[in-house]
């Protein structure tokens, strides 16, 4: 069908000329209308516009203020075209700002949220994460920098304290497995999270717990040195104990982790329960026992001591009362006046003094057994050079030959030796303002005495010499005028059986030593307990009718080498 105009549509109709008139006039209208409206809409349309481009431009500003960009590479340079073109121009690089600016906050977010954690356990709080809110004004790199210089700044320090926290917790367990306390109940009363079964970051850093570590630390270690300190004095109580009652090492073994560390230092002390409570009540225990049978065994202990001190005495040759000693002892003892402590002092101090008494008299006494031994040496070769055998080939000959030329060397250093023992002895006197003894006997009067009979005997030698040479030549004479001999007589009484060309059984008592005639000085007994002492064999007087009756002997007397 073709369209039909309006005009004829009208003339089919039969409109009058006023109604075409009037509906023409509202049809303008009506397009007037339209376009009014399509004008108003386009012009709010491009205020919209311009706002938006205003917007996007004060936006894209804005981005490149926070994100701290001075300027963009994707900004378009030219401000021209349409107001749709430049939006469109603009829009990638707002599209680009926003996801950046996005990361940005990210990053921040980030870094912050990192900062106040570590932060809230240095400073011991529990602050939420999620309350943190990013100042979104400056999101620059420098900022976002400045952030991650603090984050370091703050992860080294967390790490130092951590380190921190961590040693003090293994001294804290070190400490408590000497002490044989719970390490976990101590632990965590500093904080739970100090616990082994907590992990390494979860560990609390905060001034509070270090602070509160430091002082556990402190006062486990003041307890372990005074626990030590405890201990030692108990050791070394069981140590004199021991020593004083003789207890077998089998029984000291027992308590070798307590004396193990007698002499030990607060840090040398290591080994787990070491120092424990129940150990040192242990010790105490056996401290009280070894009290309690100290004290039942004082008179055995008490005798012990003396007993070693008299030994000390005897091997220096001093003499002392020991029977007043041990009665003195014993009286003590049964009164219960004396602490059963202060007598054995006492009487360690007495061992003591003895000792260095003894030490004090060792090079003299020494020489004392060099003098002895020459003395019984010299009273051997007389014996020998009296033996009228003594060369012949028998068993042995050699072997006393040889002690021969020794102790004739011997002798001939007795001299010498008593000169030194002399001076020596002179010097300990002078030193000390006291006679120096030797079993009572002072000692210079011992050498004076001997080296005076040394002589007198050398003398009676020396003259039984030129009346055996006398006799001889008076023996010869009558054969000179052919006369025969008669056989000698004794010049004087006969030599009683016993006796010794340089000793007699009736030399004068004044001139006799007490001296020991065993080898280095060893004493005697007597039958009532009593220390004896025997001079030397050789050491006696002799008397010239002692000389007479050895010249009247049948047995010869050889002159000594």
């Amino acid at each position: 069908m073709s369209a039909l105009s309006g005009k004829q549509i009208w003339d089919e109709v039969g409109e009058t000329d006023d109604e075409r008139d009037k509906m023409l006039l509202q049809i303008d209208k009506e397009c007037l209308d339209v376009y009014k409206r399509k004008v108003d809409h386009a012009v709010k349309s491009r205020a919209h516009l311009l706002q938006a481009l205003a917007d996007a431009k004060v936006e894209l500003s804005r981005l490149l203020s926070a994100l701290g960009e001075k300027s963009y590479v994707g900004i378009p340079e030219k401000t021209s075209g349409t107001i749709k073109e430049q939006l469109a121009a603009i829009a990638p690089t707002l599209e680009k700002l926003w996801k950046q600016k996005e990361d940005r906050i990210k990053e921040f977010f980030d870094v912050q949220s990192q900062i106040q954690k570590i932060s809230s356990e240095i400073a011991g709080i529990n602050e939420q994460v999620e309350s943190l809110t990013v100042d979104e004004s400056d999101l620059s790199v420098k900022k976002l920098d400045e952030f991650h210089v603090q984050l370091q700044e703050l992860q080294k320090e967390k790490s130092d304290r951590l380190h921190k926290v961590l040693d003090l917790v293994s001294t804290v367990h070190d400490l408590c497995a000497v002490l044989g306390m719970d390490f976990f109940s101590t632990i965590t009363e500093v904080h739970p999270s100090l616990d082994d079964s907590t992990g390494v970051q979860s560990k609390s850093i905060s001034n509070d717990t270090l602070s509160n570590l430091a002082n556990t630390v402190l006062v486990l270690k003041e307890d372990k040195k005074q626990r030590l300190l405890k201990l030692q004095e108990l050791a070394t109580q069981l140590i004199d104990l021991w020593n004083l009652m003789d207890t077998p090492e089998e029984e000291r073994s027992l308590f070798d982790h307590v004396t193990c560390n007698i002499s030990a230092s607060v840090d040398e002390v290591s080994i787990s329960g070491a120092l424990a409570l129940d150990l040192i009540e242990q010790a105490e225990v056996e401290v009280e026992r070894l009290d309690q049978l100290k004290a039942s065994r004082m008179k055995e202990i008490s005798f012990k001591r003396q007993a070693e001190l008299e030994d000390i005495y005897a091997r220096a040759h001093i003499e002392i009362d020991t029977e007043a000693a041990r009665e003195k002892i014993m009286a003590l003892i049964d009164s219960g006046n004396v602490d059963p402590a202060e007598l054995l002092a006492d009487m360690d101090n007495q061992i003591v003094n003895a000792k260095e008494e003894a030490h004090s008299r060792k090079e003299i006494l020494d020489k004392v057994e060099k003098w002895m031994a020459a003395c019984e040496e010299e009273s051997w070769l007389e014996d020998y050079n009296r033996d009228d055998n003594r060369y012949n080939a028998s068993r042995g000959a050699h072997l006393n030959l040889k002690r021969a030329e020794k102790a004739r060397i011997l002798v001939n250093k007795i001299p010498a030796l008593v000169d030194s023992l002399v001076a020596k002895t002179r010097a300990w006197e002078q030193e000390r303002d006291t006679t120096f003894t030797y079993d009572g006997v002072p000692l210079l009067a011992m050498l004076d005495e001997y080296m005076m009979l040394r002589h007198d005997r050398e003398e009676e030698k020396r003259r039984l010499r030129d009346q055996k040479k006398f006799h001889e030549q008076m023996s010869k004479e009558p054969e000179v005028f052919g006369s025969t001999p008669s056989p000698a007589r004794p010049l004087g009484p006969k030599k009683g059986s016993g006796q010794r060309a340089n000793g007699s059984a009736n030399g004068p008592a004044s001139r006799r030593l007490s001296l020991n005639s065993h080898q280095n000085g060893s004493r005697s007994t007597s039958k009532d307990g009593k220390r004896q002492t025997i001079a030397p064999m050789n050491y006696v007087a002799m008397t010239k009718d002692d000389a007479a009756s050895h010249i009247s002997g049948a047995e010869p007397i050889p002159s000594t080498p």
